[in-house]
């Protein structure tokens, strides 16, 4: 049985994005977005969120390096998908949600009361995502994927845009993106449906690219590092409702999400993994540590995950030309960096963890 599922085209693709965002939008006037968090015994304000399996998110590294004061972490299940973890941020599921940018920009034109506060995933030199066929398919230009079948993890996300605007610079015409066939195909399963020439061409990124490459017989097409740069492509977000009414607990978090990402840029790797496979032993969840022990940099390239205008805009100019999004969309109302200590003026731009050393703006 194919381990692919094949897309039914980009019209039902963004017909079903309109839906959810719909959907969710409905459900934001539904449940009222209530503010109401709860508190622990000791006053700290409770932020429930999804983790990732067999992975650490950043602010379940700074709890565990003790940046918190104010707060306290709620795991609550896990979550493979970036649209479903910031749809449950708006429906007051949860409180800390992260996803692409450009599914942030979608969800928050589609009237859910969110907003990005810190980077937290991105490409960069030793940490990116590369589109691969096999040795002698003949397909190594853009004009060669023309009508072939391209595997991505998800339709409506980071891939699409990235696949789609690479096409689109490469001076392909609308009606020749459209005929590239974009298909799901779990990325635990997408050497193997390469091989199998299921697909033509796979999206790899993390150790599933690690492995693949080992094995050989693989010709890389374009990684996502050409298309944009050292660039954060995803945010973590939180409603606004609950920013307003809790001041002191989301400085607090951006503080501490920011310094454990500062922390995982300035330390070694082997310390960074170790760091990882304690945390995850200590949770207790019966996963597999394999996956973070292939840890080679924190991805984002800004100090503390300061967001930068550009890696929202990038993608609204994308969605807008596909008439995605309505147009005029203003990329700096999407987030904020005043949490930040990084952005704020509580640290120089390039400090430490810790806020030691760097140059303050304007020294």
């Amino acid at each position: 049985m194919s381990n692919t599922a094949p897309a039914r085209g980009r019209h039902r693709s963004r017909l079903v994005g309109f839906v959810v965002v719909l959907i969710t939008a409905i459900a934001v006037v539904l449940a009222g977005c209530s503010s109401g968090s709860a508190v622990t015994e000791d006053g700290k304000v409770v932020l429930r969120y999804q983790g990732t399996p067999s992975q650490v998110r950043w602010y379940e590294l700074a709890s565990a390096l003790g940046y918190f004061e104010k707060l306290s972490l709620k795991w609550v299940g896990d979550t493979t998908s970036g649209p479903q973890d910031i749809q449950s941020v708006a429906t007051g599921e949860i409180e800390i949600g992260g996803a692409f940018n450009g599914s942030v920009a979608k969800l928050q034109q589609a009237g859910a009361p969110i907003e990005s506060v810190v980077s937290d995933v991105g490409s960069d030199g030793k940490t990116f995502n590369g589109y691969y066929s096999l040795e002698g398919s003949g397909i190594v230009t853009a004009r060669d994927l023309i009508g072939k079948k391209v595997g991505i993890n998800t339709l409506g996300a980071y891939h699409e845009f990235a696949i789609n605007e690479w096409l689109h610079r490469q001076g392909l015409t609308d009606k020749e993106i459209e005929s590239v066939q974009l298909t799901v195909v779990p990325p635990l399963n997408t050497e193997q449906a390469l091989r199998s020439k299921q697909i033509d061409v796979g999206n790899l990124g993390t150790i599933f690219k690690d492995v693949a490459l080992k094995s050989g017989n693989l010709h890389e097409i374009f990684r996502d590092t050409d298309l944009i740069g050292a660039l954060s492509i995803s945010t973590t977000v939180l409603r606004r409702d609950f920013i307003e009414k809790n001041q002191d607990a989301v400085r607090d978090f951006v503080q501490g999400y920011a310094r454990a990402i500062r922390w995982a840029q300035l330390h070694t790797r082997e310390e960074v993994v170790d760091k990882f496979v304690q945390i995850i032993d200590k949770r207790g969840r019966n996963e597999n540590t394999n996956f973070v022990k292939q840890w080679k940099s924190a991805g984002v390239p800004t100090p503390g995950g300061v967001i930068d205008k550009k890696e929202f805009q990038v993608w609204i100019d994308e969605a807008e030309r596909l008439g995605e999004l309505k147009p005029g969309v203003d990329a700096s109302t999407l987030f904020t960096n005043e949490y930040n200590p990084y952005s704020n003026g509580t640290y120089a731009p390039d400090a430490d963890e810790n806020g030691r050393g760097g140059t303050k703006a304007g020294a």
